[in-house]
């Protein structure tokens, strides 16, 4: 496994991460004991960056990893989000603080190596949600601070409020990317690179379309995530699977392997968030991304899945919140 620092922190995290929120969900695993055999799995294969939040299966993805880890959280770089984007009536202070304390008692442990406000609160000040946020910093309760779903402007001027304050600033980002999802293209990513903010893309499989389970011959089926049935309905997206999934044999590779290498081929990306059920998908994750792929396949697989810009969306505010589209 290869470790990167997490931007500007001194985190070393493992360049695949584990993905939590099948954890707790009804749906998915609902065992605490089958999400041990995950995270444990993941810690005996190399892969130290779990990353989760309060609101992942109702809370219980926060609870399932707690247990998990009772005897082995030093060996985890843990990571959380908290949400300020619907306060319905309660204070931003009054808000932080309860996530802060409930998501400590879910994790059973007295720190967070990174914590993440998940979407952001486009009425809150920046001067107030990075100042509570510093407390939590100077508390312990927290090691390093970072966002989600926030677009490029909003971490820079994030980051202009905490230099200005003196106050702790934002190490990381994290949003939607893969190869059929690239708007944050269009100006994050080249933030993160320019001020060395670590990136940490989630559905880097584009909700399972770039595992291998799928062929573009397929039709959706009724369990589908809408992302999938979305790329199985569109003709470009699909000869587009039929060419990477070509060049990824000829290179002697899984189209698992080229998705996960492909985003780590980028400098600003620290860690692939990655989803995970059973033990197999570990192992199977864990390996992806020891393709370390040039510039010059980089650029090949670019012109394979080009996008002209467009979209519907920069500031994304969750998955699902804007139809996945190629042109």
């Amino acid at each position: 496994m290869q470790y990167r620092k997490l931007g500007s922190s001194d985190l070393n995290v493992s360049v695949i991460g584990l993905g939590t929120n099948n954890f707790g969900n009804p749906q998915r695993i609902t065992d605490p004991a089958e999400s041990a055999k995950v995270i444990n799995k993941c810690l005996d294969v190399g892969i130290n960056f779990i990353d989760t939040a309060d609101m992942y299966g109702g809370g219980q993805s926060e609870v399932h990893i707690g247990e998990a880890l009772k005897a082995r959280r030093k060996e985890a770089i843990l990571a959380t989000k908290f949400n300020i984007a619907k306060l319905e009536g309660e204070s931003v202070k009054a808000r932080i603080h309860r996530k802060i304390d409930e998501s400590l008692a879910a994790l059973q442990t007295d720190y967070i190596d990174l914590y993440q406000i998940h979407f952001p609160g486009n009425d809150v000040p920046q001067e107030e949600i990075l100042g509570l946020m510093n407390d939590l910093v100077t508390a312990g309760k927290v090691r390093y601070i970072g966002e989600c779903n926030y677009s490029g402007w909003r971490h820079a001027h994030a980051d202009a409020v905490s230099a200005k304050l003196g106050l702790a600033h934002m190490v990381s980002s994290q949003n939607y990317y893969n190869l059929f999802r690239r708007q944050v293209e269009l100006e994050l990513l080249p933030f993160c690179t320019a001020q060395n903010v670590g990136f940490l893309p989630y559905f880097p499989l584009a909700g399972g379309w770039l595992t291998g389970k799928y062929k573009s011959t397929d039709t959706p089926g009724e369990g589908a995530r809408r992302m999938v049935g979305q790329l199985q309905g569109d003709d470009a997206a699909r000869q587009t699977l039929d060419k990477l999934d070509a060049y990824a044999a000829e290179k002697g590779h899984t189209i698992l392997e080229l998705a996960f290498s492909w985003l780590l081929a980028h400098p600003a990306v620290s860690s692939v968030i990655a989803g995970a059920m059973t033990i197999e998908q570990v192992e199977a994750n864990a390996t992806a991304g020891d393709w370390l792929m040039t510039d010059e396949e980089r650029d090949e697989i670019d012109a394979i899945a080009g996008w002209d810009g467009t979209a519907e969306e920069i500031e994304g505010f969750g998955p699902g919140s804007a139809p996945v589209r190629r042109r």
